[in-house]
């Protein structure tokens, strides 16, 4: 059996959107740690899909700020909708594969596409 790699849990960091299908948090490490990467985004997505984004990035600025932080037990598919645009990473070289992976958000670009996310409180 293959090692189980180290994994930050970033306790208090809300586990998924409620009362949709999507989870922001992953409960444990697996050997084989999924690569992130940017998933592209299609004009034609469900308005839900857009909403889970934008509060997985109110979550990531309210529990994190403009600081960088771990990747830690964020979930990847998560991760992957926003990465390279408003995830981005905080370190080089950067390792897509790695739980220690450091990731910072991209005030910029997240304030442009998801404004709402920014505020203290986010109206779904």
């Amino acid at each position: 059996m293959a090692d189980i790699p180290e994994m930050t849990r970033h306790r208090g960091f809300p586990t998924g959107f409620t009362g949709m299908k999507w989870q922001f948090t992953i409960r444990r490490a697996n050997p084989k740690v999924t690569k992130l990467a940017a998933w592209p985004r299609n004009n034609d997505r469900d308005k839900n899909e857009t909403l889970g984004d934008a509060a997985f990035l109110h979550a990531l600025w309210h529990y994190f700020g403009a600081e960088p932080f771990e990747r830690g037990n964020l979930d990847a598919g998560r991760l992957s909708r926003l990465f390279d645009r408003e995830v981005v990473p905080a370190e080089k070289p950067f390792n897509p594969s790695s739980y220690q992976a450091m990731l910072q958000i991209n005030e910029r670009v997240g304030r442009k596409n998801f404004p709402q996310a920014f505020e203290d409180v986010i109206e779904i």
